[in-house]
């Protein structure tokens, strides 16, 4: 089991620190990135039940709705709806890379309690195929979350068009990648590999981006 918690929890935890390291932060920082890790691994359990009970019931049966509405749109929701009330009103929220870290932080707590359980289903060799795709993945939507949260809590001025941006680019880029290993089937690396290059293309901008913008 501490096998199975260890190979769950470690890429999570090398994509924060990556992001993390990205930047400085203080001690007092560090409390609050962990509190919404925290957080976002306790999203897992209402998100998990409400996709298991719209699916036994029947619902979101096409493939294209069921990967923009039951994955992307109920997961990424249910996250920009914690990051947005209890980090973007946080005094500590005050640049655009704050944006980042905690998008990144929430989306890893989720996808980290999400992946042990998936390796607990599945065995521990599927545990490098995970790090590599739905738990980077998580992150890059987190990126790409903080990103236009953060510029919407320092631009006034723009606050809801990057409002909107922060919620419907990561469901329109989870969406997608659970439409692709659908369309692809078996052969989804075909599909998922140039995906998830471009994925990450989009949100390293996104991070320089922002860097430059808090210069």
């Amino acid at each position: 089991m501490f096998a199975l918690i260890t190979a769950a929890i470690a890429p999570g935890m090398a994509l924060l620190s990556y992001f993390y390291l990205r930047n400085h932060y203080n001690d007092t920082t560090i409390g609050l990135i962990f509190r919404t890790f925290f957080i976002g691994a306790l999203l897992v359990f209402p998100v998990m039940v409400l996709q298991y009970a719209f699916t036994t019931e029947g619902y979101f049966e096409q493939a294209f709705v069921r990967a923009f509405l039951l994955y992307g749109f109920t997961e990424e929701f249910f996250k920009w709806f914690l990051l947005y009330f209890f980090t973007y009103q946080h005094a500590m929220f005050t640049r655009r890379y704050d944006g980042i870290v905690f998008g990144v932080s929430l989306s890893l707590g989720f996808a980290s309690l999400e992946n042990l359980f998936y390796l607990i289903a599945n065995g521990l060799e599927t545990a490098i195929g995970r790090a590599l795709l739905p738990v980077s993945s998580h992150a890059l939507y987190g990126v790409l979350m903080g990103y236009y949260l953060g510029r919407s809590k320092v631009e006034a001025e723009k606050r809801k068009r990057y409002l909107a941006y922060s919620l419907l680019l990561p469901v329109i880029s989870h969406g997608s990648y659970d439409l692709i290993l659908v369309v692809f089937d078996m052969y989804f690396l075909i599909g998922i590999v140039p995906f998830m290059f471009f994925l990450w293309w989009v949100a390293l901008k996104k991070v320089k981006r922002a860097n430059e913008l808090d210069i």
